[in-house]
Formats: C-alpha cells, structure tokens, sequence
C-alpha cells in the first residue's frame, strides 16, 4: 500500500501523520485527480517544518498561513551559520529551508533540497530581473559576489549543476532582500559619515563593531579596505588566499589597536549595542535600524560613497518533500509572492521579490516613503504599529532603484571559502 502510495507522490509521513484523511487529501491534491474538495478539507492537517534567519521567520508570518492556508507552519530561526549547517546536514529535520542565496552555493551540492518547476509559481514573470538575469533595469551592471541568478537556475528537476539562464527550474524561490550598508549613531558622531572607511577611523577606537557571520564579514571588511585605498579587488566575493591573508591583517591589527567594541552574530546583539551607545558605526541589518529608532534612539542606515552591500533570501524545499506537503508547499509560495508577506517586510526596510503585489498591501504613504523614496507625508509605523519616522522624513538611501541600483556587492561563498573561514576564526581568537 505504502509502496504504490509513494509512487504516485503521497510519502510515507503523511499516511503517519494525518492516517487515511492525508491519503485522501493526496487524492484530491491534483497528484491523483479528482476529488477536489477533499484537498481543502484535509490541508488543516498539514504541518511544515520551516527554518532560517529570524530577518522572516516571522511569529507573525505563521499564524497569517494559518489563517489564509488552513495549515500549520512551525517556524525555527537561527543564525546564519546554523541555519547553513542544518541544511547542509539534517534534510530531514525541515521541510521548507528560507535561506540566502550564498548559503544555497553551499547546501545545494549535498542534494537536500528539490528543484521547482517555474510553471507552478503564478507570479514568476512579476519577479524582479535581480532574480532571474541579474540585472535589475536593462543598464544595469551585475555586481560582484555570489549574485542570485548565478545560482538560482539548474538544467532540469534533478539538476546538480547551476545553469546562467532561466531554465524553468530554480533552486530557490525568491522571497526577501535589501542593500546592506553601515550604521551609526548620529547624534552620538555628530559629523557626516560618508565612507566604509570610517569603520576603521581610529576616531570610533572602542566604538565599532562588525558582525562574526564570516562570509558576510569578509565582504565588509573588503569594502573598508577599497575605501581606504589600500587594494581594489578583482572580485571582493571570491578572493585568492593572498587577498584573505591581506584583508583580515588589516582588520587583526585594527582589533589589536581597540578599534572594536565587539563583534555581532545576532540582529538583537546589533540592536543592544547601537542602542545602548557602546557602539556608534557598526555593520547593521534594516530591521536593527527600524528597531533602534522604535526606540526613540537616533540612528541612520548610512548610505555609502562606495555603494551597499547586499543580499537575497528564498525559499527551498527539502527533497523529502512530496505529496499533500509538497503541494501545501507549492500554495505557501504562490501565497508568500501574493503581497501580504512583502507588504509586511517591506515596512521593515526590506524589499519583496514581486514589489507591485506588496503594494497592494501598503498604503500609499508607506509605498511612497519605503518604495519611491519620497517624504512620507504622515507618521510611517512598523508591522507592529510602532512610529518609526515622522512626518517629512526620507528613506535612508532613497528609493528602491537608487538603493538597489548601487549595489557594489552580494554576498558571497568564496572557491577559498573553508580557508576564509579558518583566517576569519584567528582574527576573531586575536
């Protein structure tokens, strides 16, 4: 029974989670046709396991599904590193993995996760071209690192090798991402900051700080030192041993010297240390900044001479997937892409992969002030209805084409990356 079950995509955990309801459910989930009600009927006994980064996996996101979908969504956040070693080792311990693009360059060799068929995603031709060509308007140039479209496209549904084309197959389905930059405690600086250079200026000695994610790091630190003049990359996402050897010298011996309060894995640790005003210029997240400010505490995400840093989030499904789950899985998607997920992230400073649909779930003034960069004309909130900026106010950096639009690099996993990760770790042990 199990045998023929699993043939025809129904797996064997959900005839042991839902009985003879999830068999039924199966049937009428368009794996086997017919008996489309039953689908509907059955999807409130369908749980997946989600995990990633507490930047979405969101308390408040689970109980929307809930609402929406009818299923249950649990929710694991973790830390970058954690949350690349899980995919990486446990497939069986999740269902949907809502990871970033460079950890998909690590996780997706292993074979834990299942390529999705395009055709399935209604709002796949909505998708910013980020995602699919690299380029964000036809003039755009494609900055360096590990950028998302390198490694969103595989041949075929068991395609081991990422394709530089849409090939109807992806290995992610994008969900979330923003340009990354520094940020800083005006009132506690009191000049302009212009430059990532700053980071290292001895005048901060004490005051700074960077985050120990060493991938992301890396990457920071590379702006720093092409600010300062000291080395122009060929490419900052992917250096030779030379490169790494140089880059975390000039940051060990700036560690050496005070320059840093303390180094950061988590977004609470980045708001606790730019809130309490033992740290002035940091590497910080949107939603750190969005934070600190809900808080009455002055602090800007600076917009740099040098350009942003960024990043792109998606989700993968694990390759145990299959059935009524897989299908749910499916829905979750078109539902995640639909606008409500996106209007909620970008009201935290973040960007969604299908913007027009996110704001059809703004009003204008949020669109205006998060999306166009324009002064917003009355109080702008947070998800959470906390006032972030008062009347007036301007998005740091500007609209999404200008923040966007100067993106320097992604982030990144390097040919050299277990050697990067070893030199990271001495400078930390420093």
């Amino acid at each position: 029974m199990t045998e023929k079950l699993e043939k025809k995509g129904v797996s064997r955990r959900s005839i042991l989670k839902g009985g003879a309801a999830a068999t039924g459910a199966a049937l009428g989930s368009g794996v086997i046709t017919g008996f489309p009600t039953i689908w509907a009927q059955n999807i409130k006994d369908v749980t997946l396991r989600q995990f990633g980064t507490g930047v979405s996996n969101l308390n408040e996101v689970a109980a929307k599904v809930k609402e929406d979908l009818g299923f249950t969504l649990e929710m694991t956040a973790l830390d970058s590193d954690a949350v690349t070693q899980r995919a990486a080792t446990q497939p069986d311990s999740f269902d949907i993995a809502d990871i970033e693009y460079w950890i998909c360059k690590k996780v997706w060799p292993t074979g834990n996760l299942q390529a999705m068929d395009t055709s399935k995603i209604k709002n796949y031709d909505k998708i910013v071209g980020i995602f699919r060509d690299g380029k964000l308007t036809p003039e755009s140039t494609i900055a360096q690192g590990t950028a998302p479209h390198t490694v969103s496209f595989v041949e075929g549904v068991d395609g081991k090798e990422f394709v530089d084309k849409e090939s109807g197959w992806m290995t992610l389905i994008p969900t979330i991402y923003n340009a990354d930059t520094l940020g800083i405690r005006p009132d506690l600086i009191g000049r302009p900051i212009k430059n990532w250079s700053e980071l290292l200026n001895p005048e901060f000695k004490g005051k700074a700080s960077i985050l120990d994610i060493s991938s992301i790091g890396i990457m920071d630190m590379a702006m720093v030192v092409e600010s300062m003049g000291e080395y122009k990359y060929p490419d900052k996402g992917n250096m030779t041993k030379e490169e790494i050897d140089m880059t975390l010298g000039i940051f060990t011996e700036a560690k050496k010297n005070g320059q840093f309060r303390a180094f950061w894995k988590t977004f609470d640790e980045s708001v606790n240390l730019m809130a309490s005003g033992e740290v002035v210029i940091q590497s910080m997240w949107s939603p750190a900044i969005t934070a600190v400010r809900s808080q009455g505490i002055p602090c800007v995400y600076q917009p740099l001479e040098e350009g942003y840093r960024s990043w792109g989030g998606g989700i993968g499904l694990s390759k145990s997937l299959s059935g009524l789950e897989l299908d749910a899985a499916y829905e979750y998607i078109n539902w995640y892409l639909d606008g409500w997920v996106g209007g909620f992230l970008m009201r935290q400073g973040y960007y969604s992969a299908v913007p027009e649909n996110s704001k059809n779930y703004m009003s204008e003034d949020e669109w205006g002030f998060w999306f166009e960069g324009k002064a917003a004309e009355g109080d702008i909130t947070n998800p959470f209805g906390k006032v972030m900026e008062k009347a007036g106010a301007v998005r740091d950096g500007g609209s999404f084409y200008d923040r966007m639009g100067a993106v320097a690099c992604w982030n990144a996993v390097m040919d050299e990356n277990q050697y990067m990760v070893r030199k990271w770790n001495e400078f930390i042990a420093a």
